[in-house]
């Protein structure tokens, strides 16, 4: 039998590694997916949205640093991949988009689920190309693979049905693709250049993002280096929190007083490896110094004194050997104890006051008790993220993944599945909204079809909670925001997962450890309250403006209610405690 397209594509991913293939099957996508079929060597995870299996994929990839792969068939099929393609290429995870196409003599005739995903993925990926003629493999496949490793984003191929059946050309073997490991530093010169700004400054913060990941200690000791707090980026947090007495906590939208304020009162602000998005929380006043592999990030989210190109742990080796050692401790000092007063003032929210509904910082906290050492959290947009970046504490194992960049709604729970495919022996917990859980509710199925124990945990406030904070920081009367919800473990129970439905504090600690410990998939769905303040570490006068004339709005509009349910579930606890 001659050796088809499609037999190798299954061939190219095996010799690279790839182990499973997310994905949907469909008429255009048949060649390919009997050849998984008859090789058997690739697990083929079915999924009952192409949404949800991008996202899985992006997880895998980020869980794994590994080339993940997902597969759908033509039109509809594969344009649902593109939320979570989004995500994958603004997370810079390596993913493999194969998308398969109507017949290649209709291709421009405006045929049936006519769509050209070359261009529609354009936005969302490192590279795409389509596959007109079988003489095109595999070299599109491997330089798709490659660039995608290499760039660590999404690299989407385009396949005809009939081309996947078409016989391959003869072609020696390529090397297995791999993602090659380079050391970049900056010269010492720019080296010299970062010393003296930081030297010259008294008190340096350091500002850590994603690119801290693997390089910890080398991060940890340029802070004991500069006696510089350091503040994390959400999607620095997992990668640098843990075992770190230079922490004072996130900043931005989502984070602490304490990192806003160390970033605020310093002198000098070292970026290390972070794109942090939000412009009104950088330093009015300090010298920046930005660290990045990537040299068009760098002076893009704030003017910057000087850029340096590198590796962000070898830059943070080499730039030891230029700075002083006598630096002054203070400023490091009082940000770390100011870090520790937030932080009590944090956690004496997150309790059972015996109080109905719960109050979801309770859920958060007592969660991350609970939680396996190595556990891995997702987290939907939303006021998840909120408890998770507040509330789950970082351990050298633990990981944490969402859609931190990209902002999707309805992430956690794909991304869960993505996560325990690569480990069904490892603790995989989504924090999941009530709204992210509903609207790709469907999967739930996959997760019980593919036989993954992830254990989900639902915050069901009845309502987009985190978008009426918004509203109310805007001035305006909340507005399409209340979900009408089932009981969601009601349908967890229909879909063959075991559900748990919490109500009353004195039963969340049962329920969760009963979830974490089953040994199947379990949705707990926990009824937390709807007008909790998730209030970020810096208000400025017009969100306090738009607060009081929501508030005003709120009672001339017949609502009062809702000021009393804010005040109950926030101020006088507050006050009391």
């Amino acid at each position: 039998m001659a050796t088809s397209i499609a037999d190798v594509f299954v061939q190219t991913l095996v010799d690279a590694g790839v182990t499973r293939v997310w994905g949907l099957p469909g008429d255009s996508l048949n060649a390919f997916t009997d050849a998984l079929r008859r090789d058997g060597r690739l697990r083929w995870l079915h999924m009952r949205h192409e949404e949800s299996a991008a996202f899985a994929a992006g997880a895998e990839a980020a869980i794994t640093g590994e080339l993940a792969v997902v597969a759908g068939s033509c039109g509809p099929g594969n344009l649902h991949f593109v939320n979570g393609l989004f995500d994958a290429q603004r997370s810079r995870v390596p993913v493999l988009a194969i998308a398969s196409h109507i017949p290649s003599a209709e291709i421009g005739s405006g045929y049936f689920q006519e769509t050209h995903p070359q261009e529609l993925f354009r936005e969302c990926s490192v590279y795409r190309e389509l596959v007109s003629d079988p003489s095109q493999m595999p070299w599109v496949l491997e330089i798709a693979m490659r660039t995608a490793v290499e760039k660590r984003g999404v690299a989407v191929v385009v396949v005809p049905g009939d081309v996947f059946f078409a016989d391959a050309p003869a072609r020696r073997p390529s090397a297995p693709i791999r993602a090659a490991q380079p050391s970049v530093v900056p010269s010492d010169a720019e080296l010299r250049a970062a010393a003296g700004i930081l030297d010259g400054a008294g008190k340096v913060t350091i500002l850590a993002g994603a690119g801290v990941a693997g390089v910890h200690d080398e991060v940890l000791a340029l802070a004991e280096r500069l006696k510089a707090p350091i503040v994390h980026a959400f999607r620095g947090k997992e990668h640098i929190e843990y075992d770190n007495p230079h922490d004072v906590g996130m900043t931005g939208l989502l984070g602490f007083a304490s990192g806003y304020r160390a970033m605020e009162k310093c002198d000098a602000l070292l970026m290390l490896g972070t794109d942090f998005p939000y412009r009104q929380f950088y330093p009015s006043k300090a010298k920046i110094v930005q660290v990045d592999l990537r040299g068009e990030q760098l002076g893009r989210r704030t003017r910057i004194d000087l850029g340096l190109v590198g590796d962000v742990g070898v830059t943070a080796s080499a730039l030891l050997g230029y700075l002083r050692t006598d630096r002054d401790d203070a400023h490091l000092r009082e940000s770390v104890a100011h870090y520790r007063k937030t932080r009590k003032d944090l956690d004496a929210l997150a309790v059972d006051d015996g109080k109905r509904p719960l109050h979801p910082q309770f859920v958060a906290r007592l969660l991350d008790e609970l939680a396996e050492d190595d556990a891995v959290f997702t987290a939907d947009v939303g006021e998840p993220v909120v408890w998770a970046a507040r509330y789950l504490s970082m351990t050298k194992e633990r990981r944490l993944l969402g859609s931190f960049t990209h902002g999707s709604m309805a992430n956690a729970m794909p991304q869960a599945l993505g996560a325990q495919a690569v480990d069904r022996d490892r603790q995989v917990i989504a924090l999941s909204g009530d709204g992210g859980i509903a609207m790709l509710l469907g999967d739930l199925l996959s997760i019980r079809q593919n036989d993954l124990p992830i254990k989900v945990i639902v915050f069901n406030n009845s309502a987009l909670g985190f978008v009426e904070v918004e509203m109310k920081a805007a001035g305006i009367v909340n507005f399409g925001t209340t979900l009408d919800n089932p009981d969601f473990a009601a349908v967890a129970t229909a879909m063959g997962m075991t559900g748990i439905r919490v109500e009353r504090g004195e039963d969340l600690e049962p329920a969760l450890r009963r979830a974490l410990w089953e040994p199947g998939p379990v949705l707990v769905d926990v009824v937390v309250a709807r007008q909790e303040l998730s209030i970020p570490p810096a208000i400025t006068i017009a969100q306090a403006k738009g607060f009081t004339l929501w508030a005003l709005r709120t009672v001339l509009s017949g609502r009062g209610d809702e000021l009393l349910d804010l005040a109950d579930t926030n101020v006088w606890r507050r006050v009391l405690g």
